[in-house]
């Protein structure tokens, strides 16, 4: 009798008591995401490395910051920037150091990473939001970026996935769309994409908030604080350099996660230099995808100009967006 009664007030306990993190989460997963302030002229733009090393950086340092004075603002470079830690941007601690101290300083009004690779995951961990949260900042970036950007939604914030400081070194041309749309961006006047239809798209209209990143880094937040909630979501996904088992296997182990059962939508960005199967897959890759969706009713819109291609449009993390799928055109409008 005595343990029963225990039992039972251990039970009253617990009930009186509910957890704060999923009060937290469901709190922020039913209200409107907080949005930095766009950039105006004057504002200052942290760079920063919190994964692989940064190559050409003289080259790339020195045209980031021309690109940014043009717009009017100022630049300031992390202390760590031209670090080299065998495989990264120097030690975690550093990344983590230069990471930091642009969360936390408040005249930084933009983060933008210098470059993805591996290692943001390695730190996300040890960062601490609490001054980033009393002066929200635009974090920019994309590929291993998603680990940022994932926390950072997940947290109640928007974010911008858009090029990073490495690509302003390729192709002048071929990055100026790229370019423009990350100045926009910044500046506030995205409004909206209208790109050529695919015929493998599904099609229908939905209204819901973007969220997503790389595949890879979305598979491997599974079952941590990075996870997404993606229930009344649309879903961007793009990768690179995969095999296409290799996509299969992590769309399903996303599909498992119920990343897919009650989200609104998935846009699919570039798919860049894939590997060959041997022996060969057997498909194209957008009907790799539609086979994982087949038990699905939501939209999907493939060929979206966004990840590792050189024209790699911005798009706001955590914005609700309306997104219009025809097999002849795909149309993205952020709702500001």
């Amino acid at each position: 009798m005595m343990l029963n009664t225990l039992m039972w007030c251990l039970l009253m306990l617990i009930h009186s008591y509910p957890n704060k993190t999923l009060m937290e989460h469901s709190k922020i997963q039913s209200s409107e995401m907080i949005r930095p302030s766009y950039l105006k002229v004057g504002d200052t733009v942290a760079i920063v490395a919190p994964a692989g090393i940064l190559k050409n950086n003289s080259e790339v340092i020195q045209k980031t910051k021309t690109l940014l004075n043009s717009w009017g603002l100022e630049v300031v470079f992390g202390d760590h920037l031209e670090a080299k830690s065998h495989h990264f941007a120097g030690t975690d601690k550093q990344r983590i150091s230069d990471l930091q101290n642009a969360l936390d300083n408040p005249n930084i009004k933009a983060i933008w990473c210098a470059r993805g690779g591996y290692g943001s995951l390695r730190i996300i961990d040890a960062l601490d939001f609490k001054k980033f949260k009393a002066h929200p900042k635009w974090v920019i970036g994309y590929s291993d970026v998603t680990v940022l950007h994932n926390a950072l939604n997940n947290m109640g914030y928007e974010s911008l996935h858009a090029m990073m400081c490495i690509n302003l070194i390729e192709d002048a041309d071929a990055i100026e769309p790229s370019v423009k749309s990350l100045k926009s961006a910044l500046f506030g006047s995205l409004i909206s994409y209208e790109i050529k239809g695919h015929s493998d798209n599904i099609p229908g209209e939905v209204k819901a908030q973007l969220v997503g990143g790389n595949l890879s880094l979305l598979t491997a937040g599974l079952g941590s604080a990075t996870q997404l909630n993606t229930k009344d979501k649309v879903i961007f996904i793009e990768e690179i350099g995969e095999y296409k088992y290799h996509i299969d296997r992590q769309l399903y182990s996303l599909k498992r996660a119920g990343y897919f059962s009650q989200c609104k939508g998935v846009i699919i960005g570039d798919m860049s230099q894939l590997k060959t199967n041997n022996p060969a897959w057997g498909q194209s890759i957008e009907t790799l995808i539609l086979e994982v969706f087949k038990d699905t009713n939501f939209p999907v819109a493939f060929g979206f100009p966004s990840g590792h291609e050189l024209e790699n449009r911005a798009l706001y993390f955590g914005r609700p967006i309306q997104l219009h799928v025809t097999k002849s055109k795909t149309r993205v409008t952020f709702i500001h």
